[in-house]
Order: C-alpha cells, then structure tokens, then sequence
C-alpha cells in the first residue's frame, strides 16, 4: 500500500530518522514522503501537494509563518482538516507535561499522540500501523496521564490550561495578556479560580505551580 505523509518538524534529521525507520516496516507500506521544517513549508505542501495526504506527522514547535497568521504547528492542524479530511494526524512532542497534553488532545483529538522520549524504532512503527488500520496510539507518558484526567474535571477550560502551561513554562505574566488575548484583570481573575480549584487559600505563582504539580496537572 502507498501512503502519502507529510512530516512536519522543523530539525530534519529528525525527519530523516521517522523517514528511515517507517521505510523498513513489515506491514507492505510504501510512503511517498514529504517534509517540511516550519509552518510554512507545511502550509504550501497542504495546498500544493497533487495527491491528498494519508497520515500527517507533526511536531507542535516550529517556526510561524506569520503572513497566514499561522504561529505553531496548532495552527496547521484545521488547514489541515479542511484541505485533507482524510488525513489522519499524528502528534510527536517533547511535552510531557499533563496539562498540555491534555491541551492537545481535547482540542485536536489527533489519532496518534507520542511524547518524543517516550519511544523507540518499533513503537513508532506499531504505532503507524494502528493508527493507518483505523485505531488510536498514545505513548506510555500519554496513557499515564490520562489516568489523572479521569479523576480530575478540575483540568479546567482552555484559558485556565493554557496559563498553567505557561506558568510551567517559565513565562512571565507580564506577557500573559498579549499571548492569551486577556486583560491583566481578565488573568488575575483567572489565577484567582486557579487557587480554588488547586484548593489554595493564598499563595502567588509558585504556590500554584507546586499545587498544580502536586495534583498530577503539569
């Protein structure tokens, strides 16, 4: 069988490594390959392409192609819905962080989620084969997570994620308003539903964090 991929990851030995090692899997996949290493190399290989992609491999973190207003690999993520329906899209990140995975799924339930230290050679082609048979493959850091998930509605609306993601990252809340679209008051209003969610009486970003972490949400 012939399948048409588009691997998005803007290192490409990396692209060069899934290329290599899906070559040799014993399923009689044959793949038409084409990569790309920022949001804009994948944005014209969606519209340019002559045949519709089968599966897409994608890593979140890339250069933006700011003249389509298109920051992240998210943002690909509905062209690619649009112009290829049938595409199935397989995220590999170097997240682990609950939250954000957590992030990911709800918002593109993608058919395939793989923490990029999670894997090796064979997985990532056990993987491919589920995923091309109709199935769903989440790596071992995934499925560990999701247990949490179960127990915890308190994983909260987009806007409250994202600030825990951020918050984990290190960014400043200084550049909270410009990255979520929020007035500052908008924020601290939002960090306030954090504290009682995370059950904290007091406490600044820190306190939220260690709770956070605590509970199993980054």
């Amino acid at each position: 069988m012939e399948l048409q991929v588009l691997m998005v990851d803007d290192h490409p030995p990396i692209i060069e490594g899934y290329r290599s090692i899906l070559a040799y899997n014993s399923f009689g996949y044959t793949l038409n390959t084409t990569a790309a290493h920022s949001c804009e190399d994948a944005y014209n290989a969606i519209f340019q392409v002559k045949h519709p992609f089968d599966i897409v491999f994608l890593d979140l973190t890339i250069p933006p192609f700011l003249e389509k207003n298109i920051n992240t690999g998210d943002d690909l993520i509905p062209v690619v819905k649009k112009q290829h329906p049938n595409a199935k899209i397989v995220i590999l990140t170097s997240h682990y962080e609950s939250i954000v995975l957590y992030e990911i799924i709800k918002e593109h339930n993608p058919e395939g989620l793989l923490v990029k230290s999670d894997f090796k050679a064979q997985e990532l082609i056990d993987a491919f084969d589920i995923v091309v048979k109709g199935g769903t493959y989440f790596s071992q850091t995934v499925i560990n997570h999701q247990k949490s998930w179960n127990d915890k509605s308190k994983v909260m609306d987009s806007y409250n994620r994202q600030i825990l993601s951020l918050l984990s990252q290190g960014v400043k809340t200084k550049n909270f308003p410009d990255l979520l679209h929020l007035s500052k008051s908008a924020i601290d209003k939002r960090k306030a539903i954090l504290k009682q969610l995370l059950g904290i009486d007091k406490g600044n970003d820190e306190d939220i964090l260690k709770e956070a972490r605590k509970q199993g949400l980054i």
